[in-house]
């Protein structure tokens, strides 16, 4: 399968890189990395970021609140749609879209390919859906897919697949049995990273799991000092995300060479020009 790198959304929060670990010194960079996947059977999503509904009507999709605090850079030319049609392809040709979570910054697009099959776990759905806390509402949207997408809902409880000592689930286990859904609960209730096997080795994207390669790789760079306390107010369960963290760093530290974990939002993820 041939893997492209997206990064569907800027965000310049105010903060620099003491908060985020990138950017300037009063403002931060956050990339919004999504993945197009050329499989046999049609194109696949993972994430969409911001979508062209958003960018057209920025305050009734995101949020005033949000978008005084994230300050997301809203260009038509950076959605998942224009991405797409850049790189020669029919957007009517993604066929399926996984999602390592609902999130405002990695659903907004959903919309803009309402022939897709959405693929998230059903617990995410669920909390999407209730809303039950005020984080909750403030963080998914509801206009996003006021479409009616075709969910299709993954359950933990199925993730039988012993993955690097991760329980996974494959999502399309007939036509493209190399990628899989892997929960990693804690940013949100229903939050998991997306694997999907490459030529050389697996790419984990982790989603919103951690924001900063330091979160992995300790001391290399610097963990920007204001992180923690963003991730921790992030969160929906702080102690089931660092869990998950010290696996990922864990997988991080034993298979280097087997696995390459990226984030949604550090930009040092995405390749190079």
């Amino acid at each position: 399968m041939t893997v492209h790198h997206l990064d569907c959304a800027t965000m310049c929060p105010l903060g620099g890189r003491a908060l985020m670990g990138a950017g300037g010194r009063l403002i931060g960079r956050l990339a919004t990395h999504c993945l197009l996947i050329e499989s046999g059977d049609g194109l696949i999503l993972v994430d969409t970021g911001f979508g062209t509904e958003d960018v057209a009507h920025p305050q009734h999709r995101l949020g005033r609140r949000f978008l005084a605090t994230v300050r997301p850079q809203l260009t038509p030319a950076r959605t998942a749609l224009h991405q797409i049609r850049a790189l020669g392809h029919d957007p009517r040709d993604v066929r399926d879209i996984v999602l390592t979570h609902l999130d405002l910054d990695h659903a907004g697009g959903l919309g803009d390919f309402p022939h897709a099959r959405v693929h998230v776990l059903a617990d995410e759905l669920s909390a999407a859906r209730a809303q039950a806390t005020l984080g909750e509402r403030d963080r998914y949207r509801p206009a996003q897919w006021a479409h009616g997408p075709h969910w299709v809902e993954h359950r933990p409880d199925a993730a039988t697949e012993d993955w690097y000592g991760f329980r996974a689930i494959p999502v399309l286990p007939d036509a493209t049995p190399d990628l899989l859904l892997v929960p990693l609960a804690g940013h949100t209730r229903g939050h998991c990273g997306v694997a999907v096997r490459t030529d050389d080795r697996w790419l984990l994207h982790a989603g919103d799991a951690y924001f900063n390669r330091a979160d992995i790789a300790p001391g290399f760079p610097r963990r920007p000092p204001g992180l923690t306390a963003f991730q921790r107010l992030m969160a929906i369960d702080n102690p089931a995300r660092l869990h998950n963290l010290n696996r990922l760093r864990a997988l991080h530290r034993t298979r280097p060479t087997d696995v390459r974990i990226i984030c949604a939002h550090d930009p040092a993820d995405l390749p190079r020009p």
